[in-house]
């Protein structure tokens, strides 16, 4: 034990707990800070900080949803219909991105721009839930049981692409996708399915990435030390801070990164 715990790296392990705390507060910006956390602050290659952010989130949200599972607040019906579109969509894209053998450079781009606009469509998730949720109940009301059966597997197909070329959008995107499709469900079982479905998602993403060579065992291990004990304990606490003032802020980050990515 102690020998692996000299093997940690203090500043990934501070990063982990920094953001599995976020997670298990708010459900929302796990791959959205750890993935620029680590191109930004550490340089780590895109494509490995990708990989590596794929399965550390993979293994601290199977922390969070066993505490959402113990206190029944996932919704396995939902988690279903995501990963019905969410599994096939991240497979076919692993494997359009194997077939097409596209260099590093070339991916490099790709990665950040799709971050990029990922980030991009977080954040405003975050800042305009609200206001969007009020238009869409005033001028669209109760779906069809169908229908909302079809849209909660195309949302699965979306978060599929996404997370699977940025880590992003699992969160954000996926709560307010899911908090428009079942208006009524309560907002702790909107975050508990999210927060399941995100586990066999970003566990097959990344499995798809160790397959190109993209993770970092290192950092993971560092990273996971630090996240799976945070998000386990901030999934049990409730947060002091406002769910208004927690969103804004990390808008305001995401934007500010997205920013970074696409003119600097």
């Amino acid at each position: 034990m102690w020998a692996f715990l000299q093997t940690l790296d203090p500043l990934y392990v501070l990063s982990g707990v920094l953001v599995g705390g976020l997670v298990g507060m708010t459900g929302v910006g796990g791959g959205s800070l750890m993935t620029p956390l680590l191109i930004l602050l550490f340089h780590v290659n895109p494509a490995t900080a990708v990989g590596t952010d794929l399965i550390y989130a993979s293994v601290t949200k199977t922390g969070g949803s066993l505490v959402h599972g113990y206190n029944r607040t996932i919704d396995w019906r939902i988690v279903g219909r995501l990963a019905l579109g969410s599994i096939p969509a991240t497979a076919l894209t692993i494997a359009l991105l194997y077939w097409l053998k596209i260099d590093s450079a070339t991916t490099k781009t790709l990665i950040t721009r799709v971050l990029g606009v990922a980030l991009l469509f977080t954040a405003a998730s975050l800042l305009f839930r609200k206001p969007l949720l009020r238009w869409y109940d005033a001028h669209v009301g109760e779906i069809p049981a169908k229908t909302v059966f079809r849209l909660t597997v195309m949302t699965g197909v979306l978060l599929g692409v996404l997370v699977t070329l940025s880590s992003v959008g699992a969160g954000a995107i996926g709560v307010t996708a899911l908090v428009m499709l079942y208006p009524k469900l309560e907002s702790r079982r909107i975050v508990g399915s999210d927060i399941a479905h995100a586990v066999p998602l970003t566990l097959v993403a990344g499995l798809g990435h160790s397959v190109l060579g993209s993770i970092n065992l290192h950092i993971l291990s560092s990273l996971l030390a630090g996240s799976i004990p945070a998000i386990i304990v901030m999934s049990m606490v409730s947060a002091r801070a406002s769910d208004t003032a927690v969103r804004v802020a990390l808008a305001a980050v995401l934007i500010l990164v997205c920013l970074r990515f696409w003119f600097f």
